[in-house]
């Protein structure tokens, strides 16, 4: 008798399915139509050129951003917003994508599993990044509207570290997916707790401390990035310095071998 149990397959967006921030992208998107000045902007630019060089975000300034952007679209009719967001995918996100980490998402495609995204990018375009690559759906950052106008206020949370399990679980007990045989993918550290909710982690470009996360853990890595010497050498080279310090410590080989 063939198995009934649903699987997911859950993946981040930023530096994991593409290049760089898609919050920084909708961002751009909204300068060129005169949502914000010149000085917003540049905080944008600052903030995703230190994303673009480390791999690593900031939860406080990603939700600062998130915020402010937020306080941007205010009184803004919803559908324009998504007419932006077309707007943004078209010139910039379509420019960025992975193809490695497509190819991945197509196969679960493949073999009959949901694919959702799982990103702190508001929702309007996680669920058009989702619908333009043939993926089930997505989950993001939800701003609150009234009468069809954002109203500037978030509803509910950031979608960002332990939210996003939270999001999932509430999606698996909702479609019935088994998260123990599931899978999920980042390349962020903050989403170990993410990774964590499933039976099926991997690393895609992973920052340095996913990347010791993963090597210890024995999930997979893959990394679709042009990567320097030093990189190459330094994120084993961590990891390795992680797992021999997991060695030498009694506590912490206790704990893991639980």
């Amino acid at each position: 008798m063939a198995s009934t149990t649903k699987r997911a397959a859950f993946f981040d967006v930023d530096n994991t399915l593409m290049k760089g921030s898609s919050l920084f992208l909708l961002s751009r998107g909204m300068y060129k139509r005169g949502f914000f000045n010149r000085r917003d902007i540049a905080s944008f630019i600052f903030t995703n050129a230190r994303y673009q060089l480390t791999g690593r975000e900031r939860p406080e300034e990603i939700e600062r951003i998130q915020n402010a952007a937020c306080e941007f679209i205010k009184g803004h009719d919803v559908e324009e917003i998504k007419t932006l967001g077309i707007d943004v995918y078209n010139k910039y996100v379509s420019q960025r994508l992975w193809a490695g980490t497509i190819e991945l998402a197509n196969n679960h495609m493949a073999n009959g599993e949901e694919v959702w995204l799982v990103t702190a990018t508001p929702i309007e375009l996680a669920a058009l990044i989702a619908e333009r690559l043939g993926f089930t759906g997505a989950l993001g950052t939800i701003a609150e509207t009234s009468q069809g106008k954002y109203t500037g206020k978030l509803s509910g949370k950031l979608l960002h570290g332990k939210e996003k399990v939270r999001a999932i679980s509430e999606l698996a007990e909702k479609n019935g997916f088994d998260l123990t045989t599931s899978y999920a993918y980042s390349d962020s550290h903050h989403d170990i707790p993410l990774l964590q909710a499933v039976g099926h982690p991997s690393a895609i470009n992973p920052d340095a401390l996913l990347y010791a996360k993963a090597a210890i853990e024995h999930w997979p890595i893959r990394d679709f990035r042009r990567r320097n010497l030093l990189q190459k050498i330094s994120t084993p080279l961590i990891a390795s310095l992680a797992e021999l310090f997991i060695a030498l410590n009694p506590r912490l080989r206790r704990r893991r071998s639980k």
